[in-house]
């Protein structure tokens, strides 16, 4: 690890700190992390973890990986905020880029999250001139208000509404619900959303044609489809995107997380003529398209071209896969490449922590699925290290 310098300050002076200073939507954090490199970080108190969390899916290029610090290096020192008045060759080039590798048709509203990502594509579904918008069960989209309002967890929506109108729900993965829920009212239907893996509820990947099911019925219906790919895209599942599984081509995808490799920046991606539905003064955000965070996009997706990154995603996704599917307290393990749900056996709450104190940092999003979703360059030395320690404590 790199040297963390010296520090004085206490495990209770930080935690006072951020208790007396930060609104408490997170909670106290348990540990204070002060350094990375590769997969790895450090806390305050001098301790490493192998990092299988990667601030939820984000840190696709691991910590302080040298292409992402020479670009946001050179770039801050050279321009470093434009907002959307001016042009800028980082933002041509990120967009480029994005269009190389989902359709040549492509047109991108750059955002700072993937919240802001899906309210961009919650707008372009509107304007449409139809007002419903299909989402699925359990699913999540991000916490702004039209983000939230297609977003499938009640107990999410419940503080904060009403929520804005038209938003209805048809159960994940099932073509024919979702079919009768279209046909209630087909000229008033705009968009269909929904995640190829659904992240926040748990790894669960759409079945096997259901995407391509999907796709068929807006076309014909004449409805947009939608896919959120914040967290499955970019790689994360050994394709550049989840939908591609299934080989279709949405008409919007939503992007952010691994965009970046830890900058903030989002994207709504139009691949089919829905890209021309936000017309000027429609939408807009000051910071997004920054120069520096679309220079740390362009760093992503040269460094994972170059380096063959997908390859290593896929390997190092089965290899944990088949380890610890064979333990006696695994029921399986879902999802795809570097995106994946360990499912217990039996629920077991404080994981967590658990693995924190033996050195892993992961989480989980419910109490009997282990999420991993570690850089997609992990390499295979901390790859074994973290399975061994996960299969010890799932013993």
């Amino acid at each position: 690890m790199p040297d963390t310098g010296t520090t004085t300050e206490t495990t209770t002076d930080w935690k006072s700190a951020w208790e007396s200073t930060i609104m408490p939507t997170y909670g106290t954090p348990a540990i204070e992390l002060v350094s990375g490199s590769g997969s790895r970080v450090t806390d305050s108190d001098g301790r490493g973890y192998i990092d299988l969390l990667a601030g939820i899916a984000v840190n696709a290029l691991g910590h302080a990986h040298p292409a992402i610090v020479e670009a946001v290096s050179t770039q801050i020192a050279t321009l470093g905020h434009t907002s959307n008045i001016f042009a800028h060759p980082q933002v041509i080039a990120l967009a480029g880029k994005l269009r190389d590798l989902i359709s040549p048709d492509a047109h991108v509203f750059f955002s700072n999250s993937g919240g802001e990502a899906n309210e961009a594509a919650f707008k372009t579904a509107r304007l449409t001139g139809k007002r419903r918008i299909l989402a699925a069960d359990h699913g999540f989209h991000g916490r702004t208000m039209g983000s939230l309002a297609m977003t499938g967890q009640p107990g999410k929506r419940a503080p904060f509404e009403p929520m804005p109108a038209g938003v209805e729900f048809y159960p994940y993965g099932d073509l024919d619900a979702l079919r009768a829920l279209v046909e209630q009212n087909p000229t008033d239907t705009a968009a269909i959303i929904m995640e190829s893996v659904q992240g926040e509820t748990g790894v669960i990947p759409a079945p096997p044609g259901f995407l391509a099911g999907v796709r068929a019925l807006c076309d014909e219906f004449g409805v947009l489809m939608i896919v959120d790919e914040v967290q499955a895209g970019m790689g994360r599942t050994g394709q550049w995107f989840g939908y591609q599984a299934d080989g279709v081509l949405p008409d919007v995808i939503t992007l952010a997380k691994g965009l970046g490799g830890g900058l903030p920046i989002g994207a709504c991606v139009a691949a089919t003529p829905a890209g021309k539905l936000l017309a000027a003064g429609q939408h807009g955000t000051t910071f997004g398209g920054n120069p520096v965070s679309c220079a740390a996009g362009n760093a992503v997706i040269d460094t994972i071209l170059a380096d063959g990154i997908l390859d290593n995603v896929q390997t190092q996704g089965e290899y944990i896969r088949t380890e610890l599917e064979a333990l006696d307290t695994v029921t399986e393990v879902r999802g795809r490449g570097l995106m994946l749900g360990v499912v217990l056996k039996e629920p077991h709450p404080g994981f967590v922590a658990e693995a924190m104190d033996a050195g892993l940092l992961l989480n989980q999003p419910a109490d009997d699925v282990i999420r991993l979703v570690p850089p997609l360059n992990i390499t295979d030395t901390d790859v074994r290290e973290a399975v061994q320690i996960l299969k010890e404590l799932l013993k």
